[in-house]
């Protein structure tokens, strides 16, 4: 949806939804993929799960957080429409690699472990690492960095909201040159 079009990915806890939210209150177009974007399918052919599959697994936190994808369809047609002059697009997709290139750049919000857990634990148990399953997946997953985009330039999320939405928007250009 914009000219420019930027992911904002990391792990749960980053502080992804906040971003999104401060861009949008400062008049930026956001798409809040893990709203607008995601469901449960497979990563590789994109059909859809009806989540009863976990039900065989011993770990249904891991079922879910490895089957939350985006349509990637509608990343493509989002990105087509340029209205805006800038996109970002917030959140974590575990199908992130069949759509990462139509990106202008990629951002990785990144929080030390202290902050992570700090962030979670206050979480309601409703909302993905709320629970104690979920947030030592969430440690683990933090600790790895398995499956956000390498190709990203990190961003210290543990700075003031501000200074995190300054440094993002400052480093645009910057991410232009580095296209996963």
């Amino acid at each position: 949806m914009g000219i420019k079009n930027y992911l904002i990915e990391g792990v749960s806890g980053t502080g992804k939804t906040t971003v999104a939210e401060e861009l949008q209150r400062r008049g930026y177009h956001v798409i809040h993929g893990d709203r607008e974007l995601s469901y449960l399918g497979d990563p590789e052919t994109g059909e859809p799960l009806d989540g009863l599959a976990h039900d065989t697994m011993t770990d249904s936190a891991r079922w879910g957080h490895e089957h939350h994808i985006w349509d990637v369809g509608k990343v493509e047609s989002m990105i087509a429409d340029q209205r805006n002059a800038i996109s970002f697009f917030c959140g974590g997709s575990r199908n992130f690699a069949r759509f990462i290139d139509l990106f202008d750049g990629v951002f990785v919000l990144d929080v030390d472990l202290d902050t992570l857990n700090r962030r979670l634990v206050q979480r309601p148990e409703d909302e993905f690492g709320g629970k104690p399953g979920e947030r030592k997946l969430i440690a683990r997953l933090h600790a790895t960095k398995e499956d956000i985009p390498a190709c990203g330039v990190v961003i210290d999320a543990t700075a003031p909201l501000d200074v995190v939405v300054d440094e993002i928007l400052s480093k645009c250009g910057e991410a232009d040159q580095g296209a996963c």
